[in-house]
């Protein structure tokens, strides 16, 4: 990659020599989005040390919860996400001088989830989002993060996948109607698109693969109906692929090549971007919800090969790496851009990204057990 600009359409990460090239050296010098509380390039020693990086709020997101009125409620908060995202819009409101409610709204099916939560001074409050007569209890808030929803076993459980992503969306607009919304979605709702666009954009047509993306679309459009119909102020954020150090698609092919199990190229291109960038789009999205809904993508800046990410990876553990079939012309592909243009480019590139999981992978650090499945091309989880 040369130069500091940035195309329309993503261009393919190259390697220069054994490191991969960022977009993130480039732009360092962007204020707004130096992350407050990474003190070694190198290690993240731990999962105490990990999650506070991860709920580091960015100066922009600081900006944007003071400017914000109003208490948050994140409802989903149990998922891979939810917690520090929750913890970021309490610290980043602490560190703006506002006085804040953020509540947690999860089954809590893992009790120690709950307390950690409430330990970072989130509130946390146990419901069944299904339950409809849950819905007069729920505490109020002007603004209101949605994280509920179904991917993973949605084979076999169709109807309850479509329950959890469409029929939940009309019961939390009619619940929060008064209340602005930040909506996650996925960019599997686009399809594949041809790995020389880029990745698609907003306003590209949506084909979704299978019954977890058409339901996808469901819970969007069941959204956009209701902001339409009571004026509910409301971001869709189409997210691809948020990574840790635990979970996501760099630690899934790290894993792959550090264990010596073969790495799948169909799917041979992707995008990622450090999870808590990605929080801090989506908290700052807040700000920009408008009726009908704005919809954003959520993605990294990178257009990554498959191929050299597990090279990468193999030159870092200094093992072989096994690679099975062959790249595919398509892609599940985001395009970023306008969320760069609205929030600022990610403080963390994906050169980082692996620095830090390759040492996790290496000594055996804790993981979430969750794969992405991103080299499904059906579209079936």
């Amino acid at each position: 990659m040369h130069g500091s600009s940035v195309s329309a359409r993503q261009t393919e990460i190259t390697l220069n020599g054994s490191c991969i090239v960022s977009l993130t050296p480039l732009l360092a010098g962007i204020e707004n989005n130096k992350v407050l509380s990474v003190r070694d390039t190198n290690c993240i020693h731990g999962v105490e040390e990990l999650e506070e990086i991860l709920s580091a709020p960015t100066q922009a997101t600081i900006h944007a919860m003071g400017a914000l009125e109003g208490d948050i409620v994140v409802l989903g908060v149990g998922g891979k996400m939810g917690p520090t995202l929750a913890r970021m819009a309490k610290r980043a409101s602490e560190l703006a001088g506002v006085s804040r409610r953020v509540i947690g709204v999860s089954r809590f099916s893992e009790a120690q989830m709950e307390k950690q939560l409430q330990s970072w001074g989130v509130e946390t409050y146990r419901c069944d989002l299904l339950d409809t007569k849950a819905y007069s209890n729920l505490p109020d808030a002007a603004n209101v993060v949605y994280m509920a929803g179904m991917k993973f076993g949605s084979v076999g459980q169709e109807s309850l996948t479509w329950a959890m992503n469409t029929f939940l969306p009309g019961l939390v607009s009619e619940k929060y109607r008064n209340s602005r919304i930040a909506v996650f979605s996925t960019g599997n709702v686009y399809g594949l698109s041809p790995v020389g666009l880029g990745g698609s954009l907003e306003r590209d047509a949506l084909h979704p693969v299978g019954e977890y993306a058409m339901s996808c679309l469901g819970r969007e459009r069941i959204f956009e109906h209701f902001s339409r119909a009571h004026q509910i102020p409301m971001c869709i954020l189409r997210l691809n692929y948020a990574t840790e150090l635990r979970y996501g698609v760099l630690v899934d092919i790290a894993q792959r090549v550090y264990a010596g199990e073969s790495v799948p190229l169909a799917m041979g291109h992707l995008n990622a971007i450090w999870q808590a960038d990605a929080s801090a789009m989506s908290l700052q999205s807040l700000c920009h919800a408008s009726t009908p809904p704005r919809v954003i993508n959520i993605a990294g800046p990178e257009l990554l090969s498959v191929r050299r990410l597990a090279e990468e990876f193999g030159q870092r553990f200094k093992k072989p790496v096994r690679m099975d079939g062959v790249e595919s012309g398509d892609a599940l592909l985001s395009n970023a851009q306008k969320a760069f243009q609205l929030f600022g480019y990610p403080g963390i590139g994906v050169g980082q990204m692996m620095t830090w999981i390759a040492d996790w992978v290496e000594r055996g650090q804790k993981g979430l057990a969750k794969p992405t499945h991103f080299e499904n091309r059906d579209g079936n989880f």
